[in-house]
């Protein structure tokens, strides 16, 4: 396999419509920890090739990659392709250390400069999908047919409709004679990115700040570097990360990231935006992918794709927490949700009461109403039970409500029905909704008025952490308690399993202090 030696670069596009605003670009991008910078030509405003490339290759801080992508591949030149490739010459003459062209022109290009090309520049020849992702043998056959038109370099890029696509672009750079950039664009293809040092790839690329992207899925590199560790991947790096649909909000990633770097374990954490779990989990099979956290609105579709299934999250029925047995590659499905947010919840709760640990629960005889019948409703009603609190599912559709009622010997409510819902004073409400969390974040699932009687609140949703949910209870004269405290805990659990080892709970504390 030939990678570079110390993983995969990371390279920053350069999109200024200005050689001064370039010129700048560059420096943040050198400022930012970039390996390189690809300087996209096509974005400039004006562009006259011997004096802007001069300046720009001679004043640039950094390695420099030379693109100038036209409209049909993507880019933004439409003028004529001689003067394009033109370009590419006099860039190389003048130092350029890359230059990438297109597939389509790359045999005409490389027969054009026959023996004159310089030694330090190396050819990239390129071929950009966005329409989709080919079989593996299609990717193959067209990267062997890049390399044979003379590339130093094969640069594929596909597009994600499904995150299982991306297996096909690692089998390509893992197995790969060549270096080879494999990328696949959009949110479902992000791992491409995110994993590159692992599967082989030549170099990734990453945004200077959020917007200045040159491709869809593109992360910043404050991302890359600070909360997926990209330097310290390896090939023998395993991979542990989130299933849910969306993802992108979750603090996981930072907070697993930093502590497997804190603690020198060969690990990282990734968002898996997941449409499919059982194609996901038949997909990602090898024993690199130790372990996943599962979240909104997989938990129980996810109980039926494991092989054996913890007893708690039978009862339960749902997961949030996927291990591969190393020894026989079988999945094992957990729930670390209830204890973490029924911890939370009676740790505020002794706090409030001035209890001592060991004087039993809480919650014991408590009437603890349950909002949502999904999977972190479910595992919320299972400790409640467990804890000897009276339970009232309350739920949009109350059949839903019913059927998870009955389980645990409790009571069903619509949702329309709990606001006027006040038996008596000292009760707990439990949200296990979405509804509140980032981007809505004006929306609550029951309305102010609808909080008095209830001594304690709690909202699974931690992004943001202060839900519009937990500031009208707040206001209410409710205690509350965070879904970041719930999260917390609950992460105890799953960073043991990952691992093998003892939590560092102080360390995830003092890591999600500043959030």
């Amino acid at each position: 396999m030939t990678s570079n030696v110390g993983g995969s670069m990371i390279c920053v596009p350069i999109l200024g419509e200005s050689v001064d605003r370039m010129l700048a670009q560059m420096d943040e991008a050198k400022v930012a920890g970039a390996d390189l910078v690809e300087i996209r030509l096509d974005y400039l405003q004006s562009f006259q090739p011997h004096r802007d490339l001069e300046l720009l290759i001679k004043r640039c801080p950094l390695p420099t990659l030379i693109t100038y992508r036209p409209k049909w591949e993507g880019g933004r030149y439409e003028g004529d392709d001689n003067k394009r490739l033109d370009a590419f010459r006099i860039a190389m003459e003048l130092g350029a250390d890359y230059v990438d062209v297109e597939f389509k022109v790359g045999h005409e290009f490389i027969n054009s400069i026959n023996q004159r090309k310089p030694e330090k520049c190396k050819v990239i020849v390129s071929s950009h999908n966005f329409r989709d992702t080919p079989s593996f043998d299609e990717i193959s056959s067209l990267a062997a047919r890049i390399q044979a038109v003379g590339a130093d370099i094969v640069k594929v890029a596909t597009t994600a409709l499904d995150i299982t696509d991306v297996v096909r672009i690692f089998q390509l750079t893992v197995h790969s004679q060549v270096p080879v950039i494999g990328l696949v664009m959009k949110e479902r293809g992000l791992i491409s990115r995110l994993l590159c040092p692992k599967f082989g790839g030549y170099l990734t690329f990453a945004a200077l700040e959020k917007g200045q992207l040159s491709a869809p899925g593109q992360p910043k590199i404050d991302d890359l570097l600070n909360t997926f560790n990209l330097r310290q991947l390896g090939p023998d790096t395993k991979v542990v990360g989130l299933i849910g649909k969306p993802v992108g909000h979750s603090k996981a990633p930072m907070l697993f990231n930093k502590a497997f770097k804190t603690v020198g374990i060969d690990c990282v954490y990734v968002p898996f935006l997941v449409d499919d779990v059982a194609n996901f989990l038949k997909n990602f099979n090898s024993p690199d992918f130790v372990g996943f956290s599962c979240t909104i609105p997989h938990k129980e579709v996810a109980l039926r794709c494991c092989d054996e299934v913890d007893p708690i999250a039978k009862s339960i029925g749902a997961v949030n927490t996927i291990i591969r047995r190393p020894s026989d590659g079988k999945l094992i499905g957990y729930n670390t949700d209830y204890f973490g947010a029924i911890s939370a919840i009676e740790n505020r709760l002794r706090g409030l009461q001035h209890l001592h640990d060991g004087t039993g629960s809480p919650l014991a005889g408590k009437l603890f109403i349950v909002m949502g019948a999904g999977g972190a409703g479910k595992a919320l009603t299972y400790g409640a039970k467990e804890k000897g609190a009276r339970v009232v599912v309350a739920n949009r559709e109350h059949n839903r409500a019913r059927e998870l009622a009955d389980s645990v010997g409790g009571e069903a409510i619509t949702l329309a029905e709990l606001e006027n819902y006040h038996p008596e004073d000292g009760m707990i409400l439990a949200n296990t909704t979405p509804v509140g969390m980032h981007p809505n974040v004006d929306e609550t699932p029951i309305p102010k008025h609808a909080l008095k009687g209830y001594e304690l609140v709690f909202d699974a949703v931690y992004t943001p952490k202060m839900t519009k949910l937990l500031l009208e209870a707040e206001e209410s004269g409710a205690a509350i308690v965070t879904g970041l405290d719930m999260f917390i805990i609950q992460a105890y659990e799953q960073y043991e399993r990952f691992t093998n080892l003892p939590a560092p709970k102080e360390l995830f504390w003092e890591i999600m202090s500043g959030y």
